[in-house]
This record gives structure tokens, sequence and C-alpha cells, in this order.
């Protein structure tokens, strides 16, 4: 399975990310953690900005997103990101 390499800009911390679990669960391994309530994509709590990188769903997320935005609990990693937590 294909690793992808997420920077959290903010705190100059990066981790290894493969898709088996969620981003946010595996920022939570990481001890980087971030509100969230549902881990569904429906409340958008767990919404963070985007710098670069590319995500996409399995099912549309019913929380409102800017083109920036990214939900860490429902989002599939495409490529490297570089994110605020």
């Amino acid at each position: 399975m294909k690793s992808y390499h997420i920077h959290i800009i903010n705190k100059n911390i990066s981790v290894r990310h493969d898709n088996r679990t969620s981003l946010l669960s595996t920022l939570e391994q990481n001890n980087l953690h971030h509100e969230y309530q549902c881990r569904s994509g429906y409340c958008g709590s767990c919404r963070v900005k985007m710098k670069k990188g590319k995500v996409f769903y399995k099912e549309p997320p019913l929380a409102f997103l800017n083109p920036n935005e990214i939900l860490l609990c429902c989002c599939q990693v495409e490529q490297d990101l570089e994110i605020e937590l």
C-alpha cells in the first residue's frame, strides 16, 4: 500500500499515512490531536486547511468545504499533503 508524507505546517511535524485508517486516526496515533465529532463527514468539526496535495472522498461529505479545506475523518489521501491543524 502506498504511503504519503503529511506535513503539518504550523507544528513543523511530518508523519506517514497509508489510507488504512483515517487521516484523523493517523494524526492521533502520532500524538497530534484535532477536534472531531462524528468521523463520518457530516459535521465538519475536523475541517483543516490544505496548502498542498490532493484528497478524494469515497462518498461526498455532507459538511460544507471550501476549496482549500479537507475533512480529516473521511478524506482519502492521493498525494503528499501540507496541512494546518
